[in-house]
């Protein structure tokens, strides 16, 4: 059913766990890892007004990420799985990827956040299952010692 499967992965362990659910539930298909760095700007607190102030991440700082990241990547891959490091916001990073890639479903996982937290942080996974043109298969990240609050 499902030959081509794109995972994108943050290298969190419910990434870890939508990789090998991948792996396991779809023998034979073509695996994609892609990692996308965030390379939009960040917000850092401003000392002297009390607010916030967006910064964007220096091109060393970016060249030394993307090469650990890259690393990374080609550490989580196996023999015969694709893999590819994007630059951008992550949510059409990833999208992309799978639509040029021509992914048959999209793998990845989400890490449950709530409250604040998902407010200030959103959910990539959730603006990915609603903006994705293919079936998106969420992992969750299901450790006992995860902290839920």
């Amino acid at each position: 059913m499902f030959q081509r499967i794109l995972v994108p992965t943050d290298f969190s362990p419910s990434a870890e766990r939508a990789l090998a659910l991948a792996r396991a539930s779809f023998p034979g298909a073509a695996v994609k890892l892609v990692h996308v760095l965030d390379a939009r700007a960040v917000a850092v607190p401003d000392l002297t007004t009390g607010g916030v102030a967006p910064v964007l991440p220096t091109g060393d700082v970016q060249r030394e990420l993307s090469h650990a990241d890259l690393s990374r990547l080609t550490d989580e891959a196996v023999e015969g799985e694709e893999y590819e490091l994007l630059s951008g916001d992550p949510v059409q990073g990833i999208l992309v990827a799978a639509r040029d890639w021509q992914a048959d479903v999209i793998v990845m996982g989400t890490h449950g956040r709530r409250g604040l937290e998902h407010f200030f942080l959103g959910s990539v996974a959730e603006k990915v299952v609603r903006e994705s043109h293919v079936p998106v298969l969420t992992v969750r990240d299901d450790r006992p010692d995860r902290d839920d609050a």
